[in-house]
């Protein structure tokens, strides 16, 4: 389930609110995407994979993790490079670097 975005590798660029099937995320105030519905989170990794900055963390559960859960803490997240571990396991988004614009997303690199 989604646990974390990470506001300072966030670009607000919107893909995760755009490729999210079940609408869990909502754009703040301030441009950054919240987790606003997060029970209806279905854990499919479509944000995480998708994120071109590493700035999501899906935990790989069902359920909320607890509050004080590790999953949640995204300087341990970040210390133990569990930030875009998923992508890279899927091979998705290839040679890239946190702020680039080197994805091969189609999202990312399309015309806007």
């Amino acid at each position: 389930m989604i646990e974390v975005v990470v506001t300072d590798r966030c670009v607000r660029c919107d893909i995760c609110i755009e490729v999210c099937p079940t609408d869990v995320f909502a754009r703040g105030a301030d441009g950054l995407p919240v987790i606003a519905h997060q029970d209806d989170c279905q854990t499919c990794f479509m944000c995480e994979v998708n994120c071109p900055t590493d700035a999501l963390y899906v935990a790989p559960y069902g359920q909320a993790v607890e509050q004080d859960s590790p999953h949640r803490d995204a300087g341990h997240l970040a210390e133990r490079g569990a930030l875009g571990r998923y992508r890279e396991m899927v091979g998705w988004g290839g040679g890239r670097t946190a702020g680039a614009r080197a994805d091969h997303n189609h999202l990312f690199t399309g015309p806007r």
